[in-house]
């Protein structure tokens, strides 16, 4: 190898140990630089993370603030003695009476951060009054729920029977706030409320009244002229079984007139409310439709059927008889 070769040689070798060395070196300063960059850069997003739940903490603070504003005290017993009042309130403000409801308190269940607790609450009135008593506590500015509403027919047409769980909550932990009186939403006179109106304008609730008959037409005399009505006869409920006895060993049935204010009797064979007395049955049976005991009836046959009008009751009582209902002497004659 020449000089000149070997000149080469060693500048490319120097070229090569600088090359080397600067790497060496680099990566000896940018490494350590590097870990700098990724620790300040975690400690960014942990205080960035630490901000935003600081944020979140005192957003939530201030809602759950706005949230214990509407709650109706700090503690269960306070609670339970403000809603009461507050629904006693509302009774008085529908036009209702007190005496006329009941409430029984909810049995209290645990839920995560609060307490549920609230009433049972059952009474009467009118259906009007009724609805100003739901609107008022749907609407109500207080933390609330109704639920489980049932309303039914009253006693008394016009009246309706309500029952009701009204619902709310005591927070655990409960936040420091200063309560007041919160404002109704809503009054018994606005828009909202006469939204109502057509629900108890139809009174779906009321029960079934049969209209009455109308008056029978007045029956004149022949060749009248529009003078006093002839009297019209009556129909058989005026006709009353007064008596069901013997007379010489003969069952016989006395029935009221009320026409001529007189009793006829009738034996058996004779015809009576459409049909033949067959029989006088002394057996002692539940009235129709009742949990009263009959000691008599009589019994007559129309047709192929048997029926009976028990004593003290009108012609126009008269029932059907099912086969099991015949003493021994008539069900032979079915047989």
């Amino acid at each position: 190898m020449n000089q000149r070769e070997k000149i080469l040689v060693g500048a490319v070798g120097s070229l090569v140990a600088i090359f080397v060395i600067g790497f060496g070196v680099r990566a000896a300063i940018l490494k350590p630089l590097n870990d700098i960059d990724k620790r300040i850069k975690a400690s960014k997003e942990k205080v960035e993370k630490i901000t935003n739940e600081k944020r979140q903490f005192f957003a939530t603070e201030d809602r759950m603030k706005q949230v214990a504003l509407r709650t109706f005290g700090d503690t269960t017993d306070q609670a339970s003695a403000t809603s009461g009042e507050i629904l006693t309130k509302r009774i008085l403000e529908s036009g209702l009476e007190e005496s006329e409801f009941t409430r029984t308190p909810a049995s209290p269940r645990k839920l995560k951060g609060a307490l549920e607790i609230g009433w049972l609450v059952q009474g009467e009135g009118p259906l009007t009054n009724i609805v100003n008593l739901l609107f008022l506590l749907e609407n109500s500015p207080y933390l609330h729920r109704v639920e489980n509403v049932s309303v039914t027919t009253g006693e008394m047409v016009g009246r309706v029977k309500v029952r009701f769980r009204f619902l709310t909550l005591v927070l655990d932990p409960n936040p420091d706030v200063q309560r007041k009186a919160l404002p109704d939403k809503f009054a018994l006179d606005s828009a909202e409320r006469h939204a109502y109106d057509d629900l108890i304008a139809r009174d779906i609730l009321r029960p079934y009244i049969k209209r009455p008959a109308p008056p029978p037409k007045p029956v004149t005399a022949p060749g009248s002229n529009g003078g006093t009505p002839a009297p019209t006869a009556p129909g058989p409920e005026s006709y009353k079984i007064v008596s069901l006895s013997e007379w010489e060993g003969q069952p016989e049935v006395a029935v009221l007139e009320p026409m001529a204010q007189k009793t006829r009797r009738f034996k058996m064979g004779d015809q009576l409310a459409g049909g033949t007395i067959i029989c006088i049955d002394y057996r002692e049976m539940p009235m129709p439709d009742s949990f009263a005991l009959s000691e008599s009836r009589v019994i007559l046959r129309i047709g192929n059927e048997f029926w009976a009008i028990e004593r003290g009751k009108t012609l126009a009582d008269k029932h059907k008889l099912e086969p099991e209902q015949l003493p021994r002497e008539v069900a032979k004659l079915v047989q």
